[in-house]
């Protein structure tokens, strides 16, 4: 980015808000905190961040209330802290809106490191898109995927994803029938290795199986490949019914 990037930290944890904040300055950051949640949403949809630290327990409005309601009018990326490493709160956060998700106490430097992955993503689908381009619209049987509007049909059904779950779905289907590491999903969607411990990709492949209408126990379309990955298995237009 040209100019030091601005972001909200959204904090009651004074002590914590205050190391976090020194230690991301350091590294030429601007950062603007708020203790308390009760007007936390209009001041980040007036200001505009480059991006927004948001913790879940908060005074006055909790994080998961202020996520949802500044997603309408905030683009950018979001990274909720959680206190504990809930799956339904990181499930939940995902669900409505945030980009990623930390647990207190992570280590400054991991911070820093999904911090600036998420600028990079976003910095990246802010560009105009290239004259060649290698996103092409897909027809997988009965998956359609239309790159323009980013529009996804299956079995002549729209299907409403978030945008996170469209690109990982546009990722598997461009490897229809193959296997996708975890690495590789890591990598391309979020801008950093897969550490072996994050499920965040476990959990918007969750969110996709119940969208696509995909038995979660027994799933045809997005198969798990125990250790190490995840396959989408739908025909090939070759093979499907015309």
């Amino acid at each position: 980015m040209t100019q030091a990037a601005h972001l909200f930290l959204v904090e009651d944890d004074l002590q914590l808000a205050e190391l976090i904040t020194d230690f991301l300055c350091r590294f030429g950051f601007n950062i603007t905190h708020l203790s308390d949640g009760t007007h936390a949403a209009q001041r980040i949809i007036d200001a505009q961040p480059d991006l927004v630290i948001l913790d879940i327990m908060l005074p006055g409005m909790n994080g998961m209330d202020i996520c949802r309601a500044i997603r309408p009018e905030y683009t950018g990326p979001v990274l909720m802290q959680t206190a504990l490493d809930d799956d339904i709160d990181q499930m939940m956060g995902l669900e409505i809106g945030a980009d990623d998700y930390v647990v207190k106490q992570i280590q400054p430097r991991l911070l820093l490191s999904r911090i600036n992955a998420l600028l990079r993503r976003f910095e990246r689908r802010q560009q105009p898109a290239p004259q060649e381009t290698t996103a092409i619209d897909l027809d997988i049987g009965p998956l359609k995927i239309r790159v323009a509007t980013r529009t996804v049909l299956l079995h002549q059904q729209n299907i409403d994803l978030t945008t996170a779950e469209y690109d990982l779905l546009y990722l598997l289907a461009q490897s229809c029938g193959k296997i996708v590491s975890r690495d590789t999903i890591s990598h391309q969607l979020k801008g950093y290795e897969y550490d072996g411990m994050e499920r965040s990709i476990d959990r918007r492949i969750s969110r996709l199986r119940r969208k696509l209408g995909d038995d979660p126990n027994q799933p045809g379309i997005i198969k798990t490949i125990r250790g190490t990955g995840y396959q989408l298995c739908l025909s090939h237009p070759e093979s499907a019914d015309v």
